[in-house]
Formats: structure tokens, sequence, C-alpha cells
């Protein structure tokens, strides 16, 4: 039953996401591979017709389900070290104009380590130049991490930084937190270099040389230009996590039944009006939010639970029935008896095909 859980369990998520680019490049790595992308995804949790939706971000926690179904669709237990060998090169990014715009490989790379939330909310680099140049990562989140995803991470990683350099860049010695999933050989074939594995953190270690290589493609005005557009983009994704967060508390005080500005302000510590304004630059509201919420976990206790009408109208925090039920039909033109009924049928239909 519903009641086991508190409204903030049922309905927030883990807010780690990946930009929607790695998707993609994944998907038709895939295809390439002659593998059932579109499967893949379904079995992720991702609805491959929203595959191309702007400024798209996936979960990152659907990262072990993704790697599952690839390997299950696949045979391959080395899916993400060959997935990543045929998944397109991170072209046309404002990350890789970052690199190419800047006047050494180093400093474009340093650039990039400070936009690399544009990429995953969850993998943190850091990039070291002494006594030999070395990229660590680290996961926000190690549960979801799985050894497919770390490979075709690096290789996907390793050939971005090739095709940044003009080819340019070569791995000196490649350290992996899991055990190998196939011989050695395969991943000397992959890499050209010595591969280590059962370490405590990732590391990608290349000659410090190679920091110093000047890039052909270096104009100040354009990186002025690419800083300007990744500061932009990061400040969307500062704005949604601000939404989130909103989001969150309104799931905390739905129980005790007071949602105000200045109650959601006081618990995120910012001045009501500053949260105002901040939702404001975010193109939205707190009301709008609310209703945004109130709607999807409708939705979700109609659907996925069996409880009663009438303390769906509490638990989303309705004074009473006939403004649910006004709300309900206005979300979905239909009333809320009538939206559950409709998706037990389709759900039975589905079972007995």
């Amino acid at each position: 039953m519903y009641n086991e859980f508190s409204l903030q369990q049922f309905y927030c998520m883990p807010n780690l996401t990946d930009s929607g680019t790695l998707v993609r490049l994944a998907h038709q790595g895939l295809c390439n591979l002659g593998i059932d992308a579109d499967e893949v995804l379904r079995r992720s949790g991702l609805d491959p017709a929203k595959l191309y939706q702007p400024n798209l971000r996936t979960k990152f926690s659907a990262q072990p389900k993704f790697w599952q179904a690839a390997a299950d669709l696949s045979g391959d237990p080395c899916i993400g070290l060959h997935l990543g060998e045929n998944m397109p090169v991170y072209k046309g990014q404002i990350l890789e104009y970052l690199l190419l715009s800047s006047q050494t490989f180093g400093d474009g790379l340093k650039r990039v380590l400070n936009y690399q939330r544009l990429i995953s909310d969850a993998m943190h680099g850091d990039l070291s130049e002494s006594p030999e140049a070395c990229l660590t990562n680290h996961f926000s989140d190690h549960q979801y991490v799985t050894p497919h995803l770390a490979e075709a991470m690096v290789v996907s990683l390793i050939r971005f930084l090739q095709s940044v350099t003009d080819g340019k860049f070569k791995p000196s010695r490649i350290i992996f937190t899991h055990t190998p999933n196939t011989y050695i050989d395969e991943y000397l074939r992959v890499f050209h270099c010595p591969v280590e594995f059962n370490a405590k953190s990732f590391k990608l270690f290349f000659p410090s040389e190679m920091l110093d290589c000047r890039s052909l493609y270096a104009e100040p005005e354009l990186l002025n230009m690419h800083v300007q557009s990744a500061d932009q983009h990061l400040e969307l994704l500062q704005q949604q996590d601000l939404i989130s967060e909103v989001r969150s508390q309104i799931g905390a005080l739905l129980e005790s039944g007071e949602i105000s500005l200045q109650a959601i302000s006081m618990r995120l510590d910012i001045k009501p009006r500053q949260l105002r304004h901040q939702l404001n630059l975010a193109g939205t509201s707190l009301q709008r939010i609310i209703n945004q919420y109130r709607k999807s976990l409708s939705v979700r206790l109609l659907t996925q639970t069996d409880e009663a009408i009438s303390e769906i109208v509490y638990l989303t925090g309705f004074s009473e029935p006939s403004t649910f039920y006004r709300a309900f039909k206005r979300w979905k033109d239909l009333t809320p008896v009538e939206y559950r009924k409709l998706h037990r049928i389709k759900t039975h239909q589905t079972v007995t095909v």
C-alpha cells in the first residue's frame, strides 16, 4: 500500500543526469553493431521517441539497466569496450569548441573539466600534471557504475581527445577499478597501452608534454564566446536544480499541508523574494511547479496504487474533493475514476496480448 511510503520517497528520483548527447551516441553505436537500440532504451526506461528532444537529460540511475539490456541483446561480455569503439566521436558540442579554441591542449582540458557537468552530473574528473599527466575520474553514486559504462566512457574519451588533437593524444597507461571482462589482449588491441584493473580509482595517464601541445584552431575571441555559451548551459542546469529542490520540498510539505513561498524559502535557506526571482528566471513559478507536482503525483497514485480517491485528495494537498476533480478533469479531460479505469483496461490488454 502507498501509506508505507512518504510522498518524497514515492515521487522523487535521483537527480543525477547525463547529457542527452551521450545516449544518442550510444544509440547510434548500438545500431552500428546491429543491436536493437530502441529495445535497449525501452528496457532502460527511456523512450526512443524522445531521443532527440531538445535539452534532453537522462537519469544516471538508468545506466545499469541500459548496460544489462545491451549485454543481453548483444550476447557480448565486453559490450562497453566494443560499443565505445563503434559510437560516433563526441563532436559539435561546446566542450569540443572549448578545447579547440584554447591556446594549448592543457589549457583546453582544464576548461573542459570546469564544465564537465554539461556531460554528466555523476562524473567528476581531475587533472594532475607531473611526473606524468593523469586524468582521474570519480563518480557521485557508485551503485549505478558498471564495468561496461567505465570501459565505454574511457574508449569514447580517448577517441574524443584524439579527434581534437588530430591524433596526437596517446594514452600511456589506463587503470580501471573493476576486474577485466575478457582477455587482456583485447584491451591491448583497443587501447594500445598497458591496462591495469582492481584499483581504488580510475586513472588515464598520458605524456605531460601533451599538455603543451598548441591548438591549430586557437582563437581568443571565439574562446570567449564559447566560455559564455558554456556558462549559459551551466546556468540552465542550475535552474533545473532549483526546480528539483523546490519539488522535493513540496513533497515534504504536502504531508503537513503548508505549502507557501515563505515555507519553501525557509527550508532552502533563501529569501522569498530571491526564490520568486530565480524561479521567474527559470521560466516558471511556485504555483506552476505545485500544479505539475500534484498532476504527476495524482497520476502515479491512480495508476500505481489502490488508494481511495478520498485518500488521494488528501495526499495531493487538495482541500476539497471537488477541487481535485476539477483540476484532474482539466489535466486529463477525464475524471480520476475514469482515468484509473481506462489505465487498468489498457494494462490488462497489454498483459494478455
